[in-house]
């Protein structure tokens, strides 16, 4: 007998213009349920982070300007995956039922009664007005808003677009995937009656830190965009509201707009530098180069546990070694009440943060974030004489357990985690350099700046790839590491957290701005 298989199901998800903050909550769901995901080229790949590691990545969108994966292919793939039982996900740029095909895909679905969802997404149409300061409409100079191919089926006869009434339209005429048409479109407005001042707005990229805007008049627009090479993708918005971008430009005034910032933390780690990029105009591309693992060996830490009760203080040097040294003692049946009567140290404001999390109040938050911090704050809280646990990395730096012991202290030590190299795109990273898409490299710890150099196959390689790229370091510790392996440091963080790595960055690019 055949083994039964429960059905699969289509959900045809909107990835959004670009941004991936923009994706919307249902559709960052369907994406961590997903088995399979077919996804296009307008789709930014940042958000197959949030698809599961075991699931299958296809793409299906451009392998050359003009050629397309063609739709039966598309549609044969999905029938495939989906009768396999199999939750599948087409992600589609923008909203798949604005000039996506995504109401061909739809009908298809219907046909080969497989059970589907639409999941509607912001479309390009609006956000990338948007982006580029352009509202759509506005109370006084457009009360409508036209969208409009820019691309009709070729297939097609006759055009089925009504030039008169877009050239006689007092509203917004917003073209989607009509860059390449370009003189057609600006030609039959005017012909059809549309004033040659008429303001027009190229925008390519949209929502993106790559993003570039370029502003004329049906009389000059054509030669404006040859001159700045304006190609796809690319939104042309028609209007009076395009003369609002002077004073509503907010996207392309952030301080890291046009930053592409590779971001060396953990995956797990990754996000809040990213946002914190983000929101402040730059495009971060996430490129872990290391993972957190548990230790080779519990005993020592499982003996610790159970001897709680000898030690005065708790040293705790990172998120990660709070997160593993509770997780462990959760695992020994044990919660936050088997620290009482110990005080606890921790290293850095987000280190005390994470240890409130899990209900303690840190004792001492030295006010310089690294090891020698700690030293000099345990010393003036007279640590001589008594017994110190230390839980931290596999590796790590000696000089915290040595100073302390040479103050008296009776210090143990125990690996709560280790770092290891993960499984990295090194082809993708590489390309990325040697196409010089890479503005700012970041790097958190010493290990990042390790693991990193492992991309590369030898430092002038690496050298000759970061030649105009900006190298930012959280702490004095990780931008030794990184002079050590022959680079430049061109932003340090004034103290040793992401707020004000990132803080340090932008003052850094204000003032190259400025000089």
């Amino acid at each position: 007998m055949a083994k039964h298989r429960s059905p699969g199901k289509i959900y045809l998800v909107g990835a959004g213009p670009g941004d991936p903050g923009l994706l919307t909550l249902r559709g960052k769901a369907c994406l961590q349920e997903a088995n399979v995901v077919l996804y296009d080229r307008l789709a930014n790949p940042a958000l197959l982070d949030y698809v599961p590691a075991e699931a299958e990545r296809i793409y299906v969108g451009r392998r050359g300007c003009g050629t397309y994966r063609p739709q039966d292919e598309i549609n044969q793939l999905m029938l495939e995956k989906v009768r396999e039982g199999k939750c599948v996900v087409r992600l589609k740029g923008g909203d798949p039922f604005v000039f996506g095909r995504g109401g061909e895909e739809a009908e298809w679905i219907v046909e080969h009664r497989i059970p589907f969802e639409v999941v509607p997404g912001v479309t390009s149409a609006v956000a990338v007005p948007a982006y580029a300061g352009i509202p759509v409409t506005h109370r006084t100079l457009a009360s409508t808003v036209a969208f409009i191919t820019g691309h009709e089926d070729p297939d097609k006869d006759e055009t089925a677009l009504e030039w008169p009434r877009f050239a006689a339209a007092d509203g917004t005429l917003v073209f989607l995937m009509g860059v390449k048409n370009l003189p057609m479109i600006v030609s039959r407005l005017i012909e059809e009656g549309k004033g040659v001042d008429t303001p027009v707005a190229l925008v390519r990229w949209g929502t993106y830190a790559k993003q570039h805007t370029v502003v004329g008049t049906l009389r000059d627009i054509v030669d404006r965009a040859k001159a700045a090479d304006i190609r796809p993708p690319t939104v042309v918005v028609v209007g009076e509201v395009v003369r609002l971008r002077e004073q509503l430009n907010w996207f392309e005034t952030q301080p890291l707009f046009g930053k592409r910032v590779l971001v060396t933390r953990a995956k797990d780690q990754a996000p809040e530098l990213s946002s914190l990029i983000r929101a402040r105009g730059g495009e971060p591309i996430e490129c872990p180069t290391i993972a957190i693992g548990p230790p080779d060996d519990w005993t020592e830490v499982d003996e610790a546990i159970e001897q709680l009760a000898v030690y005065q203080w708790l040293v705790l040097t990172s998120v990660n070694g709070v997160k593993a040294f509770m997780q462990r003692l959760w695992y020994h049946g044990r919660d936050a009440r088997a620290l009482a009567g110990l005080q606890v140290c921790c290293i850095g404001p987000r280190t005390a943060e994470e240890v409130k999390r899990f209900g303690i109040e840190a004792d001492l938050v030295p006010d310089a974030f690294q090891a020698e911090g700690v030293i000099e704050g345990l010393k003036r809280a007279g640590v001589s004489g008594q017994r110190v646990l230390l839980a931290r990395a596999a590796q790590a730096r000696e000089i915290l357990p040595e100073e302390l012991e040479r103050s008296g202290a009776i210090v143990r030590v125990v690996k709560v985690y280790k770092t290891v190299v993960p499984a990295i795109e090194r082809d993708r990273v590489q390309q990325l350099f040697r196409d010089h898409l890479i503005d700012v490299v970041t790097f958190a710890s010493s290990s990042t700046v390790r693991n990193f150099f492992q991309l590369f196959d030898e430092t002038r390689d690496l050298k000759q790839r970061l030649n105009g790229t900006i190298i930012a370091s959280i702490g004095p510790i990780t931008a030794k590491t990184i002079r050590e392996m022959g680079l430049d440091v061109h932003v340090m963080a004034s103290q040793n957290t992401i707020p004000a790595l990132v803080q340090s960055l932008v003052d850094y690019v204000r003032h190259e701005v400025t000089s």
